[in-house]
């Protein structure tokens, strides 16, 4: 098959991640879900057989966030140079997001400076949440600051939601609460100011965005039912959202489709997978579903065009810089 999709969701399992997880004692990282196992062989081998390109490595919940202190950012950094080693080695093949040690901010800014200057990372990975905290929180100020200033990208995956008492009715929380934690983050983002005080951020939000291309306009009343909240209004609430970048992983059928493409501009959608944490036939799904929605053009936007624009190290390595220039 030709290889030029590029996917933008797509997980590592590196060696010293599962090392930093045993050491700390963590024998379920993600409640109710089990856990795959990953090779570098195979995930290629996977990527060839869907025509993947390259695909921008990400660690899943829960992070580093199984850990404190010193061992955190020590984790952190054995997964980035891990990542970092992968990309050397298959440097047409891999880009990375990096993880960073949240909640502990100057470690965290530290991992930035590293991933991106020393690593030649294409963005920064974050959660929705750490430790209850969400990325719209005042404690985040000054990453988002850093992060907007270096004009990096951000991928945010969800994860647990931190409430102990959260009823999950014996089902798995990655089933129907991860895209309500993206729509929760969404939602605290804009209404903390942290969208309007940032406007070019390059976010990339996952699954379609959750929720939030249905909830939308329904966000744009909140003033009207708390009149108090007016104060913290976004300036243009609907726009702040469309500046976001979206990613198809699980999300590649009609319905998910119609509500994304409806609101959100072809030049903002991305391919994502999910792999490994959804199986092969998933990523065969997403790439049959895509297909069957769009027409040649938006197609070709969607499955690589977007995500080469938005990512011009790895269109530089995986293209050619000339090539990454004239998309």
């Amino acid at each position: 098959m030709n290889r030029h999709r590029i996917d933008v969701h797509h997980h590592a399992i590196p060696q010293a991640y599962i090392d930093a997880l045993k050491l700390a004692g963590v024998s379920e990282p993600i409640v109710d879900v089990a856990y795959p196992t990953w090779d570098v062989d195979t995930d290629l081998e996977v990527m060839d057989r869907h025509g993947i390109q390259a695909a921008v490595l990400s660690i899943t919940a829960p992070g580093v966030s199984f850990t404190d202190g010193r061992a955190a950012a020590a984790a952190a950094r054995a997964t980035n140079e891990a990542l970092a080693q992968l990309i050397a080695a298959h440097p047409t093949r891999y880009g990375a997001f990096a993880l960073l040690p949240l909640p502990d901010l100057d470690a965290a800014l530290d991992e930035v400076d590293y991933a991106l200057d020393v690593l030649g990372f294409d963005g920064i990975g974050l959660f929705t949440h750490y430790r209850g905290t969400y990325l719209g929180d005042p404690a985040w100020d000054r990453l988002f600051a850093v992060l907007a200033e270096r004009d990096a990208v951000v991928f945010v995956h969800p994860t647990v939601p931190p409430s102990t008492d959260q009823p999950m009715f014996g089902l798995p929380p990655s089933l129907y609460e991860f895209p309500f934690e993206t729509t929760r983050m969404v939602a605290n983002l804009l209404f903390s100011g942290t969208l309007d005080r940032h406007p070019g951020l390059r976010m990339i939000v996952p699954h379609a965005g959750g929720a939030v291309p249905y909830l939308a306009k329904r966000l744009t009343y909140a003033a009207t039912i708390t009149p108090t909240i007016a104060e913290r209004e976004p300036k243009a609430l609907l726009d702040s959202l469309r500046r976001l970048y979206y990613d198809t992983a699980m999300s590649a059928n009609d319905h998910t489709l119609a509500a994304l493409t409806s609101f959100i501009p072809d030049d903002h959608v991305l391919f994502g997978s999910d792999y490994p944490f959804m199986p092969e036939s998933t990523t065969a799904e997403t790439v049959s579903g895509l297909t069957a929605y769009y027409d040649a053009p938006r197609l070709a936007q969607v499955e690589s065009g977007n995500a080469l624009h938005l990512l011009p190290s790895l269109a530089a390595r995986v293209t050619g810089a000339a090539a990454a220039i004239d998309i």
